[in-house]
């Protein structure tokens, strides 16, 4: 009989923005839907990803704060073998957003794993004292530089590179204070991407993004897949939702529509499959057969759920 070959996997454990989705005090008109069951929305949490190459060892792309329940409903995430065993063996960071590092404090019990982070988010956490459940000489804080490439599991190779962007939301107001201005799309390593080389496969995770460079446009050209920062339809998304004054560009995201969004931005690269991650909970592209659900379509672009599997 012919034996089974494992292929590379890529799991959307989380696809919405900070908050989830419908977020837990809104009822904005798209988390209005969801609170009322209306079965055109599905709920979604904040996003992080699973990669594996053989199906047995993974890795996490950032950590929500939902990360027991995301585990918890991906079957190859589960304990097995031993009493106290986890297949996943490394977890990536692309910033320190809490919706992106809340959940390492629920991975304290005594488990193995490697936390790989550039070193000024490294710093963020060496900061509060509440990481510190993360013990030593049980999971290995990695620095890893920009521009660095090397194994995130095994059979997954990842480089990361900066984008433009900003600091994490609760660290804005000491910036301020110590220069006097806030950037919202500096290149550093406040907000990276990540490459992901799975066997053949070449894929982009860019869940944060406040524009598009002409060197992210050549590093996306020819990709298999990118997940790409999906937070808003247009810029002023939420001061219309009634729900907020910043604007995409305050927060550090670009949005997808529009002469200046990542739609028009990305058209006529060469990329397998395009899929929207980290939406807002204020976006209407969430909601099933809206103009703007459209629109993304048939620009080739895919919004991620959460659980969705890419097979490479």
């Amino acid at each position: 009989m012919p034996t089974s070959v494992s292929r590379p996997r890529l799991i959307v454990l989380g696809s919405a923005a900070g908050g989830g989705f419908p977020q837990w005090n809104c009822r904005c008109p798209v988390c209005a839907l969801a609170w009322d069951r209306d079965p055109r929305v599905r709920s979604r949490t904040q996003t992080s990803i699973a990669v594996s190459a053989d199906g047995e060892r993974w890795a996490l792309v950032n950590c929500a704060p939902e990360i027991l329940s995301q585990i918890r409903s991906v079957p190859a995430l589960h304990p097995r073998g031993s009493r106290r065993q986890s297949p996943v063996a490394s977890v990536l960071l692309t910033n320190a957003d809490i919706d992106h590092v809340a959940g390492l404090l629920s991975l304290r019990e005594a488990q193995p794993f490697s936390l790989l982070a550039t070193p000024g988010v490294h710093q963020v956490l060496r900061a509060s004292s509440a990481f510190d459940v993360l013990a030593e000489g049980v999971v290995e804080r990695r620095l890893v530089e920009l521009g660095a490439s090397f194994d995130l599991v095994e059979g997954v190779r990842a480089t990361i590179f900066p984008v433009p962007g900003k600091i994490a939301l609760y660290l804005e107001a000491r910036e301020e204070a110590d220069t006097g201005t806030l950037v919202t799309d500096r290149q550093g390593e406040q907000t990276i991407g990540v490459e992901l080389r799975l066997g053949e496969a070449r894929v982009l995770f860019i869940p944060g993004c406040a524009a598009i460079t002409d060197a992210l446009r050549a590093r996306l050209d020819g990709a298999d897949a990118v997940l790409f920062d999906g937070t808003l339809w247009r810029d002023d998304e939420m001061a219309l939702a009634g729900v907020g004054t910043k604007t995409g560009r305050r927060m550090g995201h670009m949005s997808m529509s529009g002469a200046e969004g990542s739609m028009a931005a990305l058209a006529g690269l060469d990329i397998g499959r395009r899929i929207y991650v980290h939406i807002n909970n204020t976006n209407p592209v969430l909601i099933d057969g809206s103009s703007e659900r459209v629109a993304a379509n048939r620009a080739g672009w895919e919004i991620a759920e959460d659980g969705m599997e890419i097979l490479l």
